[in-house]
């Protein structure tokens, strides 16, 4: 789900239809996603079911955030609306270990130490857009032999990757990739020239074979995974980089194609009609010029964008040119029975605007269920430092 600056692992349903996770550069803007964050002081009593809410099992995912902003210099501006990191620093000393499994510390050490903000955006919209994503499951084998034939590849040694929010603020969140060729940065092959074996050194490429190439496509919008081995060994793949061309939603194909129409797009349908028309699966993955490179990882979950490990229903992807890591974040939807409190920690390319995210379900059978087909309409609240003005 990511280490990188450009992870994404994000989500599976956005913009009405599939679109990437975070791991992908850019998609087509519209007027939501441009729209400016707007922050108005709120209280606790304003969240509803916040008392109902088990903060305990947010704090834990704070508290990993905790451990990158101890690492900041204080001074540092800790994104466009949280102040400082050394304001963030401050109410991260204060987390204690009995907070994990005692509710009313919990509770009272989020009551006491943040002021609470109602988000919207300055157009006036207090709601937008919610979606899903998870950890995927594949099998697969380190040779490629029978079933075994759809690789997840390496990142190319040659690949660059450039975030051009580096170089000029007014490109802040746009990025690049490709290859240097003659001094000159040139773009990188597209998926279907990658899946065709047109990468110099192509054979060094393949990190795994799996035996599934819809379930390795939806593995590059997850950005995140577990590949289980012929040898019942299990290991663990995540986003390496990405080859710099636009996403593009192969769900957004097959309605323009009149192969589906737009209420019966989610994850689960376009999985199936791949499946079900093998002729014409590839034609339609090959709309989408994107590909992901995949590296294997060691660590005890899947990485969000902000480098540490995910926790199931408490990590939240965000727009990170609105929204910095570690923000804990009290959302609302409107569509389902979810209210409670996330941690900003992950971010993706179809994550864009105000009030805008994409929720980790974790991994399994129950959090593909709820991930696929999550798309609500919801409101978030951002929780503050009390020394954090606005």
């Amino acid at each position: 789900m990511k280490k990188h600056s450009y992870l994404f692992l994000s989500c599976v349903l956005a913009c009405g239809l599939l679109t990437s996770c975070g791991t992908t550069p850019s998609t087509p803007t519209t007027p939501a996603d441009e729209a400016n964050l707007r922050l108005t002081p709120a209280t606790f009593s304003d969240l509803r079911g916040w008392q109902s809410d088990s903060q305990s099992l947010a704090v834990q995912a704070f508290a990993k955030s905790c451990k990158r902003i101890a690492a900041r210099k204080g001074i540092d501006a800790f994104g466009p609306i949280g102040g400082t990191y050394a304001d963030w620093q401050a109410v991260c000393a204060k987390v204690t270990p009995d907070m994990f499994t005692n509710e009313v510390a919990a509770r009272n050490f989020f009551e006491t130490e943040f002021n609470v903000w109602r988000a919207s955006a300055d157009t006036g919209a207090k709601e937008g857009l919610f979606t899903g994503y998870y950890e995927a499951s594949l099998k697969g084998s380190r040779t490629r032999h029978d079933q075994y034939q759809t690789p997840l590849r390496k990142r190319p040694d040659d690949l660059v990757m450039v975030d051009l929010g580096q170089f000029r603020e007014a490109l802040k969140g746009q990025r690049i990739a490709g290859r240097v060729v003659d001094g000159n940065l040139k773009p990188f092959e597209d998926h279907r020239a990658i899946d065709e074996g047109k990468l110099p050194n192509d054979a060094s490429l393949p990190l795994v074979y799996v035996d599934d190439p819809v379930a390795a496509f939806f593995l590059q919008i997850q950005g995140s995974g577990r590949v289980i081995l012929d040898d019942n060994s299990l290991i663990r793949v995540g986003y390496a980089g990405q080859n710099g061309h636009p996403y593009y939603a192969v769900g957004r194909e097959l309605v323009k194609r009149n192969l589906m129409s737009k209420d019966e797009v989610t994850m689960q349908s376009i999985a199936a009609w791949l499946k079900q028309n093998p002729d014409q699966a590839k034609e339609i993955l090959y709309t989408n010029p994107s590909y992901v490179f995949f590296t294997e990882l060691t660590v005890e979950g899947p990485l969000g964008g902000e480098n540490i490990a995910l926790t199931a229903e408490r990590s939240i992807a965000v727009d990170r040119s609105r929204v910095a890591y570690g923000i804990p974040v009290w959302l609302d939807l409107q569509d389902q029975d979810f209210k409670r409190l996330m941690i900003a920690q992950d971010t993706g390319g179809a994550i864009r605007g105000p009030i805008r995210g994409d929720i980790f379900f974790g991994f399994g059978e129950r959090a593909e269920t709820l991930a696929g087909p999550m798309k609500s309409q919801g409101q978030w609240w951002f929780l503050m430092p009390k020394t954090v003005t606005q």
